[in-house]
């Protein structure tokens, strides 16, 4: 194994030869260096769309809309992820796919930074697109650095990775959040762009560390195959152009001709694509009845996703509109509160993990099956908290901004409950024919979430509203208590995976 080898012994510059960053390949740190920027650029962006979109100086939309448009973006992210799997295992290979990917967010952060509102949607769109195609791809590079699954280095290699994810996140909002809101709302979204430029630059110019594989395309296209699929994607491209030509020019084009349609897809597609793999007839009996158990891991993370998602939308808004956000008599950005989660992520992922452990010396670590039920419950909670600073608002007050924290922190433990453990499950119930789709099958729960809120927002659901709050809280409650109560039929469809 590559962990056995001494530098003598192997070729300088083996992936996995030299430790050069935390005891791991150097080409992990450029991984980490783009992951780390390209979350920067995505956070940051992130954490002005909100208020950019009900701001009198940005668009001045309600904030149904916004959040409707938020909720579409974060949906699209996380949709386009498996098409950019698809690229790069078919087209461009990983290495290749993420430098363009980059290129692209880049380019979208730009875009957005222009001072005009005709261009902010194909900024969005843009960014979107290449947030997508690089998620999906910049992982399967690090786990080419390592010498296979059983490499002792690879579970230490993700954690350091996603270290960088945190990193980026906790930065974002602080940098390009006081900028866009204190300054100038297209310069936060320029600074995004920078950025992404630095993530890209340094990915290229570290891109000779990376393993070899990384340039490989696992299985390309055959020349039918590329006529076939550039003779579909002309087709539907032209069917979207005429259809909104046709719209526009007879006067009836508005905004929800292009969310609605946005977000039936980030519902329908989840459902299409897990009812086609339940259905493949080439699935024995062990992996149909694993594929049964999933779905109920993967409705129960939708349902999460749906309300912890509105931790930049519909928290977001109300902490600009309701809350007072001052610390020790200190004023500072409301976008700061987006910085919350990734510092309590790193703060509490080494307790959750040092407590699993203690617990499974024990025989006492609970079952992926009660994580997520805990998961559930968790983040229905944290909207019934919610309603503590509503009434607060509703009574003509501003809440306090600890009101807003406690709400994140209680989302945060059920984060760490439910996603770790649903990317362990994911690839662990995955048929053989399926793995390396799987992935990408998991993010569509994060897209059905999203969706749904869109939704629920295009159709006027005022979800800050104490109602609405309260009946998605108690949606995930009872979703949690449904698991739990026929845990023993679902631990009986996981099979040998627990």
């Amino acid at each position: 194994m590559a962990s056995s080898l001494t530098k003598d012994s192997v070729t300088p510059g083996t992936p996995g030869s030299e430790k050069t960053f935390f005891g791991h390949p150097r080409g992990l740190a450029t991984l980490f260096m783009t992951e780390m920027w390209e979350r920067f650029s995505y956070y940051g962006m992130r954490a002005l769309l909100p208020l950019y979109l009900v701001a009198p100086g940005g668009l001045g939309m309600n904030a149904g809309t916004a959040t409707a448009i938020y909720s579409v973006y974060v949906s699209l992210v996380y949709l386009l992820a498996m098409p950019g799997g698809w690229f790069g295992d078919r087209v461009w290979g990983p290495r290749k796919t993420v430098a363009i990917a980059g290129g692209v967010v880049m380019l979208g952060h730009l875009t957005l930074a222009l001072p005009t509102s005709g261009t902010f949607f194909a900024g969005l769109a843009l960014v979107a697109l290449g947030s997508g195609m690089l998620k999906s791809n910049i992982s399967t590079m690090v786990g080419q650095l390592y010498d296979g699954p059983d490499d002792p280095r690879r579970d230490g290699g993700f954690t350091v990775f996603y270290m960088g994810i945190n990193l980026g996140a906790f930065a974002a909002p602080l940098v390009i959040g006081t900028i866009g809101e204190s300054v100038n709302w297209h310069l936060g979204f320029a600074l995004a762009a920078v950025g992404m430029g630095l993530g890209v630059l340094q990915f290229l110019i570290g891109s000779r560390h990376l393993s070899e594989h990384s340039d490989v395309v696992p299985k390309p296209l055959s020349v039918e195959e590329k006529t076939s699929t550039l003779r579909k994607a002309a087709f539907w491209a032209a069917l979207a152009v005429v259809f909104y030509a046709i719209v526009g020019f007879s006067g009836h084009y508005t905004l929800n001709w292009i969310l609605v349609p946005l977000t039936l897809l980030g519902v329908i597609i989840p459902v299409l694509v897990l009812t086609r793999i339940k259905r493949d007839k080439s699935l024995d009996r062990t992996e149909q009845s694993k594929m049964s158990g999933y779905i109920w891991f993967f409705v129960a993370a939708a349902v999460f996703w749906m309300i912890y998602d509105q931790g930049g939308s519909t928290l977001a808004i109300f902490a600009d509109s309701s809350t007072k956000n001052t610390a020790f008599g200190w004023e500072f950005p409301v976008s700061w509160f987006q910085s919350v989660n990734a510092v309590l992520i790193m703060a509490l992922a080494p307790v959750f993990a040092t407590m699993w452990l203690a617990l499974a010396r024990r025989g006492k670590e609970p079952s992926t099956v009660v994580k997520f039920c805990g998961g559930l419950v968790l983040v229905g909670a944290s909207f019934f908290l919610f309603l503590a600073p509503l009434g607060i608002a509703n009574g003509g007050h501003e809440a306090a901004a600890m009101w807003l924290v406690a709400i994140y922190f209680v989302q945060t433990c059920g984060e760490l409950l439910l996603s770790p453990v649903g990317l362990s499950v994911t690839t662990k119930m995955a048929p053989v024919k399926y793995a390396s789709q799987m992935m990408g099958v998991w993010f569509l729960a994060v897209t059905a979430g999203d969706a749904t809120t869109g939704l629920l927002s295009i159709a006027g659901v005022d979800l800050n509203k104490t109602g609405i709050v309260a009946a998605e809280a108690t949606l995930a409650v009872v979703a949690g208590v449904a698991i739990w109560m026929y845990r023993k039929r679902v631990k009986e469809l996981m099979g040998d995976v627990r």
